[in-house]
C-alpha cells in the first residue's frame, strides 16, 4: 500500500471534528490501529479494516454528545492527519441504554463468536478504570506515513494543556508497549498492567497528573 506524502509540520491545525467527518475519522483510526495487538485480537481477520472502521464510528457516536470530544489535526484543505476521542470527568462510561442500543452494531464489528471476547476486554478495562475524576482518552491515532512527525503529540497537547490549566488528571490504556515512551513524553506514567483473559494481549493503564501537581497516581 502506498503512503500518502508527508505534510510540513506547520501545515495543519487542531480543531473539533465536524459531524460530516465521522466516516473519514473512522477510516483514519482503522488504518492507525491496523496492527494494534488488542484490536487484532478482538476483531476477526476477515474484513478487519472495515469492521474496525465501524467500531470507531460507534466510538464517535458515544463521544459526540460532549462538545469537542472528537478532535482532529487537519490541513487547511480538510485533509485529516490524526484524530483523538476524549471524555471529560465523569463521562467516560457509556450508559446501559447506549450500550444496549449499540449491541447490534457491535455484533457486526466483532461477529457473534467475537462478542464474548470483546465483552471480556471491556470488563477488564472497566474494572481497572480509576474512580478519581479525570479526562479519559479511549482512542488516538495518526494516519500511516505521518506517525513519528509530532502530529499526534500536538493533537494531544492541546487537551493536556487544558488539563494543566484546570488542574485535572488524564488517563488512558496503551494497547501497544511500543507506544508507552510516546505517552511518557507527554507526562503519563504506567500504573500497572491489564492482562486480558484467555491468553489475550496486555494493556498498560497510564495516568497523568496535571503539571505542577504533587498528588500520587492511582494504583
Amino acid at each position: 500500500m502506498s503512503r500518502r506524502p508527508a505534510v510540513p509540520l506547520a501545515g495543519y491545525g487542531i480543531r473539533p471534528a465536524r459531524p460530516s467527518e465521522s466516516g473519514a475519522i473512522a477510516a483514519l483510526l482503522a488504518r492507525a490501529f491496523a496492527d494494534d495487538p488488542v484490536m487484532t485480537w478482538m476483531v476477526p481477520a476477515a474484513d478487519r479494516e472495515r469492521r474496525t472502521a465501524r467500531y470507531f464510528r460507534l466510538s464517535q457516536r458515544q463521544q459526540r454528545p460532549r462538545d469537542g470530544a472528537v478532535r482532529v489535526a487537519a490541513t487547511g484543505d480538510g485533509r485529516l492527519l490524526a484524530a483523538a476521542l476524549w471524555a471529560g470527568p465523569g463521562c467516560w462510561k457509556a450508559s446501559a441504554v447506549q450500550e444496549l442500543a449499540a449491541l447490534p452494531q457491535y455484533a457486526r464489528v466483532f461477529g457473534l463468536r467475537g462478542m464474548p471476547r470483546a465483552a471480556e476486554v471491556q470488563n477488564a478495562m472497566h474494572e481497572a478504570h480509576p474512580d478519581e475524576p479525570h479526562w479519559y482518552l479511549p482512542s488516538v491515532g495518526t494516519d500511516r506515513g505521518l506517525q513519528g512527525m509530532g502530529v499526534g503529540s500536538a493533537l494531544l497537547r492541546q487537551q493536556l494543556d487544558l488539563c494543566d490549566r484546570l488542574g485535572q488528571p488524564a488517563y488512558l490504556e496503551s494497547s501497544n508497549i511500543t507506544n508507552i515512551p510516546f505517552y511518557e513524553g507527554l507526562g503519563f506514567r504506567a500504573t500497572g498492567e491489564i492482562r486480558l483473559p484467555g491468553g489475550g494481549p496486555t494493556l498498560w493503564p497510564m495516568w497523568r497528573e496535571p503539571a505542577h501537581a504533587d498528588a500520587p497516581s492511582p494504583g
